[in-house]
């Protein structure tokens, strides 16, 4: 067995198949109240988490922070390292052990933790928690992949974007928890950086950001610690390993790779900013060793297997982009078919399509950020797509498009975030010719609050789905999607709540899409009747949310 413990996190001991190799383990006395320091306040306030597993091993994460609303991000720890023990059970009542150690959480890393268990049994359950003097965390559930080369029956995903923490509640991350996925993906905008009152919704907003816009490190953990803070968030983050991937608004509203929103407005700390963020987000995700932030750069593009089942390909869409052309919004923009324009670098693109040509997986995901299908808002010959997605960079989604299908992946399905509404999408190659051959499937979640409580709909009246008729499907509420993958098929479930704007919604399914073995595009098999009663107003969904990318209209 092995132990890879993560930055500034200092291994103190390891006890493997609970036999002790040291003397600190859950229930000991840590090493550092000897030395007189004591936490006086529950310092596990953020939960733990879990996340990119293998058929190996698991990364175990928590932070401590007994005031985590500080505003100098420090959490109300102070500035020396503190030991953290740490155990993994095979059963939830921590009756069967199987590992235990402790670990240095040091203050240059704002007292996070990352234990990459290794030495786990493939395709396994497994419970987790943390101990710190006498505090003891909540108890995470995890899993492993299953072992290599083998063919799962089914594998349970849901997948999900955009938690804008002043727009609502995070029901729906209790909901998907209760769902007990076997992996959760979360496709950026994880946390958004405005300060109170400047990204609002009709009617106000239902809570607000402690501090300024973020800008420091001390304001961006600061800010993951508010959203942290949150009760659903925390069960959700419990429920199951996470594989995570950033957007925007982690770091700034629409950013590309050095560039930030507003050029125009000089912005010299940019760069700083940029690193503090990736900083804050390395701190407070479940991410390996792999993806420690070097300056200003960050490696989040990965690869996870689960077995032969599945290969989750997941991408970086912002670090390496080209700025996008034209603005950011719906535009007539020759600029965007320029074939050196890249949304992914052309390291990233070669990495993914070497990744494609190699696989040998039944389902090939690319689990990504923005809209990758065409979306044309405009009636007549001329085009008019966001220049913030994949229509921005049109010769860069054709070669990964060719690259797919000239290295006969077998089923390729791309999931999505970011437009804050559900949506399914046959994928094509020449998006203009509607009877052209269908290459690959679309999944778009909605968001979890951003937006606000959003509204039902009939997929029917939106004017995207005429215009573009390989869309098959849109749902303003907010939510997520629950997916179980099987060799004969990938089923989807469009998850919503009625509203965000109140807690304790129940959540239902509002369609049901699948993916055949084989055949290209989702298939509608279920489609809820609309809702009378999911608005107070009654008002239909305004179409200009829809359009654009939410808070990328701002």
């Amino acid at each position: 067995m092995s132990i890879h413990i993560g930055p500034g996190v200092r291994r103190r001991v390891i006890l493997a198949g609970g036999a002790a190799v040291g003397v600190s383990a859950i229930g000991a006395i840590p090493a550092f109240a000897a030395a007189g320091y004591e936490i006086k306040s529950n310092p596990f306030t953020l939960g733990v988490a879990s996340g990119d597993p293998d058929w190996r091993g698991v990364v175990l994460w928590t932070r401590l922070a007994p005031d985590p609303l500080a505003e100098d991000g420090k959490g109300g720890m102070p500035d020396r390292s503190v030991s953290v023990s740490w155990e993994i059970a095979a059963d939830s009542r921590f009756r069967r052990v199987v590992r235990r150690g402790s670990v240095d959480a040091t203050p240059a890393w704002g007292h996070s933790v990352h234990i990459e268990a290794d030495g786990l049994a493939p395709g396994h359950e497994y419970w987790y928690r943390f101990k710190t003097g006498t505090w003891v965390s909540p108890a995470g559930r995890t899993r492993t992949a299953p072992p290599r080369g083998s063919m799962p029956k089914s594998l349970d995903m849901a997948f999900v974007s955009c938690s804008q923490y002043e727009h609502g509640y995070f029901t729906a991350y209790r909901r998907m928890a209760e769902d007990h996925p076997d992996i959760v993906l979360h496709l950026g905008d994880y946390q958004y950086e405005y300060k109170k009152d400047t990204y609002t919704i009709p009617g106000g907003n239902i809570r607000d950001h402690e501090g300024p816009e973020t800008e420091t490190l001390a304001n961006y953990r600061q800010r993951h610690a508010q959203y942290k803070t949150d009760p659903d968030l925390q069960v959700a983050h419990a429920a199951a390993p996470w594989v995570v991937v950033f957007d925007d608004h982690e770091l700034d509203n629409n950013w590309a790779d050095e560039i930030p929103e507003h050029p125009e407005i000089p912005q010299p700390n940019f760069l700083e900013r940029r690193k503090a963020a990736f900083r804050a987000y390395y701190e407070n995700m479940p991410l390996r060793r792999t993806s420690v932030p070097q300056g200003i750069d960050m490696q989040i593009y990965r690869r996870l297997n689960w077995g032969r089942l599945a290969t989750f390909h997941m991408l970086d869409t912002r670090q390496f982009r080209d700025d996008q052309a034209c603005g950011d919004g719906y535009q007539d923009c020759p600029a965007a078919d320029d074939p050196a324009r890249s949304i992914t670098g052309g390291e990233q693109e070669a990495w993914l399509l070497d990744g494609l040509n190699r696989s040998s997986a039944r389902w090939d995901v690319l689990g990504q950020q923005v809209f990758f299908g065409q979306r044309d808002n405009t009636d007549g010959p001329v085009k008019k797509t966001s220049m913030d997605g994949w229509d921005g960079y049109t010769a860069s989604r054709r070669r990964i498009t060719e690259g797919w299908i000239e290295a006969g992946v077998r089923n390729p399905v791309v999931l999505t975030g970011d437009v804050h509404s559900h949506w399914a999408s046959d994928l094509k190659l020449d998006y203009d010719d509607p009877t052209g051959e269908t290459v690959g499937s679309e999944l778009v979640c909605s968001s979890i609050t951003s937006g606000g409580d959003g509204a039902d709909s009939n997929p029917a009246d939106h004017p995207m789905m005429r215009l573009n008729p390989h869309l098959r499907f849109f749902n303003g509420q907010r939510g997520y999607v629950r997916t179980r993958i099987t060799p004969g098929e990938l089923k989807a479930d469009f998850r919503v709540v009625p509203m965000v704007s109140a807690t304790g919604s129940a959540a239902h399914t509002k369609a049901t899409f699948v993916i055949e073995d084989g055949v290209a595009g989702p298939q509608q098999t279920y489609l809820r009747p609309l809702s009378t009663d999911v608005r107070a107003t009654g008002e239909p969904p305004s179409t200009d949310g829809f359009y654009g990318d939410g808070a990328d209209d701002l």
